[in-house]
């Protein structure tokens, strides 16, 4: 279960480091070892003739391979809820936007609203 959690679990690092690079490996590995098992185990049934045709094999690729891009791009992209917004540093606020929030909040619940070019200065 650590091998498979190992696999499915990003890795937020910028850009392809080694630990991505081994794991887009051994996922494109376990990916076509399922590949051709499920194609020889196809062979041997009835649908194996349609198989070696050229739309058999299209139909095969499309529900075998769109599934899994998921899971074989995982590292590819950062997931959104690891990056951080552009422009934004983490933990620390500037004195504008500190005022800005303390303007907004003192208005909160009134219900005329925040005079729109300055007010007191």
């Amino acid at each position: 279960m650590k091998l498979w959690r190992w696999l499915t679990t990003p890795d937020p690092n910028p850009g392809f480091t080694r630990a991505k690079l081994l794991k887009l490996l051994v996922r494109v590995m376990l990916f076509s070892v399922v590949a051709t098992l499920l194609s020889s185990l196809l062979q041997l049934t009835p649908v194996g003739q349609y198989l070696n045709t050229w739309w058999g094999s299209l139909i095969f690729v499309l529900i075998l391979y769109v599934p899994m891009a998921r899971f074989l791009t995982i590292d590819t992209f950062t997931p959104r809820r690891l990056q951080t917004p552009a422009g934004r540093s983490t933990g620390t606020t500037s004195a504008a936007s500190a005022q800005r929030r303390k303007e907004r909040n003192r208005y909160a619940g009134v219900r005329k609203s925040a005079p729109k070019y300055g007010g007191r200065r």
